[in-house]
């Protein structure tokens, strides 16, 4: 069963243009940029939401002449953005694009922006993505301050945010001693999924859910993002971090707040944030025994891989908000590599009513079903599907499983009117909206819930490529069952 879709028109349905720009991208070379950001700009400026004028300048270590960069982001965007580029296409945006060497430090990226600045004329804003490793950000943002390249600017930083609750404190003073918490933008691009932020306009603009959004209607809820890709070239990168800081502290978490979140008295950043940040604070902290680790077979083989890594390719948790709306409704948290199937998944379990008005042949169907869910699906294009019994037609009451389904893939005109997770973004700082991005504040109590789980981690298990993982990941969420619409229809 499908659901029909209209649109209705709003006052915040207005696009704005953003501010004129000058944008500095570190890592400019880097996977991140050349899979993700320069196609990203690129569509933006043929979607028209790009400044009027605008330049990009990449910075690497080594001195890259500008027509070298040119290629480098063309060769990009024809292999990894929607549609190859044309002569046409191209010619505008490439003109656009400089590159600047910080290898002798970055006098020559201050005189970079300077000229970009005096060819734009007027007072374009300065916005730094760094799209580097964890460990160079506090040192770019330091040196940044003592190029005068901080003040009246924007830097979007990405994840993780420290180590750890020491780590993210130290990273946070030493950015905020530069950059004012305002000009700072902690990207998440979980967060600019489209489905991701339906949850905001499902629970808060339907009357038929937020009523029941709470511990008296509410069973459990799993967020599950499982992956059948593995760990490929990023062995250095995951030996420090593992699956715990890479995917639960900063894509899942975020996800919960927005599920657990009391209602705003508004959509504005600072509303949003406060009632995420509520959300964290009331998180007692994970306990060990709440959390299996596991990591797949074959992972110890993967170059850069000791022989006796403890480090998890896989982690599943139960999780509670200690507060009014959901004491007592536990939150089960899963991710890994190689797993069975690649999905990204909200599921919402409902309370299961008593059914001893129905013939005992029913109780089998039902006890099978187990409870009704409210499943998003949080990748791209994303959707929403409800699965419930009701009556199989016929002369005898007899109960079966009913769906109903919502897709972004045809619905609201296709996939072909949404941005990816990163344009949104970008976009989003251009203009200064910070709704989706998070706090420093947040980011230290999603650390501080974690705490005792990184100080005393559970020992790894090994499980099976093409599997759910180790076995004990069954018992964590026992009775209840991990929940893939794929289970049923």
């Amino acid at each position: 069963m499908s659901v029909a879709t209209s649109t209705a028109e709003t006052d915040t349905g207005t696009v704005r243009t953003p501010d004129d720009h000058v944008i500095v991208l570190f890592g400019a070379t880097g996977d991140l940029a050349r899979r993700k950001l320069l196609p990203g700009l690129f569509h933006l400026s043929e979607a028209g939401l790009m400044p009027d004028r605008f330049r990009i300048i990449c910075t690497s270590r080594r001195e890259l002449a500008d027509d070298e960069f040119r290629e480098l982001a063309r060769a990009a965007v024809d292999e990894f953005g929607r549609e190859p580029t044309t002569s046409e296409s191209w010619d505008a945006f490439a003109a656009t694009l400089s590159s600047a060497g910080i290898g002798e430090g970055f006098g020559a990226l201050r005189d970079a922006v300077a000229g970009a600045r005096k060819e734009l004329g007027g007072e374009p804003r300065l916005l730094h993505y760094l799209s580097v490793p964890p460990g160079a950000s506090a040192t770019i943002v330091e040196e940044l301050g003592e190029a005068g390249l901080s003040e009246g600017a924007r830097i979007i930083m990405e994840k993780p945010f420290g180590t750890d609750l020491a780590s993210a404190r130290e990273l946070n003073e030493r950015v905020l001693a530069v950059f004012d918490e305002s000009q700072v933008f902690r990207i998440d691009h979980y967060l600019g999924r489209e489905a991701v932020q339906n949850l905001l306009a499902v629970r808060f603009a339907n009357g038929m859910f937020e009523p029941v959004w709470n511990r008296d209607h509410i069973d459990h809820i799993q967020i599950d993002v499982p992956e059948t890709l593995s760990i490929g070239t990023r062995a250095s990168f995951y030996e420090r971090i593992g699956a715990f800081r890479d995917m639960v502290v900063t894509h899942l978490f975020q996800v919960l707040g927005f599920v657990a979140m009391e209602p705003p008295t508004s959509l504005d950043a600072k509303t949003l944030a406060a009632e995420k940040t509520k959300v964290f604070e009331s998180m007692p902290p994970i306990e060990p025994d709440a959390v299996v680790r596991g990591q797949y077979e074959g992972y110890r083989d993967t170059d850069g891989v000791g022989p006796d890594s403890d480090t998890e390719t896989f982690v599943a948790l139960r999780a509670f908000v200690d507060n009014w709306r959901w004491a007592g409704v536990p939150f089960y948290l899963r991710t890994g590599k190689r797993l069975a199937e690649s999905r990204h998944l909200l599921t919402v379990a409902f309370t299961q009513p008593p059914r001893r008005m129905f013939p005992l042949n029913c109780h089998y169907v039902a006890e099978a079903f187990g409870h009704d869910h409210l499943t998003f699906e949080l990748g791209d294009p994303g959707s929403i599907s409800t699965s419930f019994l009701a009556k199989v037609p016929g002369p005898t009451l007899q109960l079966g499983e009913a769906h109903m389904h919502f897709s972004y893939a045809t619905a609201f005109g296709g996939p072909e009117q949404a941005l990816e997770a990163y344009e949104r973004l970008i976009h989003d700082v251009m203009l200064g909206d910070r709704m989706l991005f998070t706090t420093s504040d947040a980011i230290e109590s999603v650390w501080e819930v974690s705490r005792r789980v990184l100080e005393d981690p559970p020992p790894v298990q090994l499980h099976e490529t093409g599997s759910w993982g180790p076995p004990p990941v069954r018992d964590l969420i026992a009775p209840r069952r991990w929940h893939l619409p794929s289970d049923h229809v």
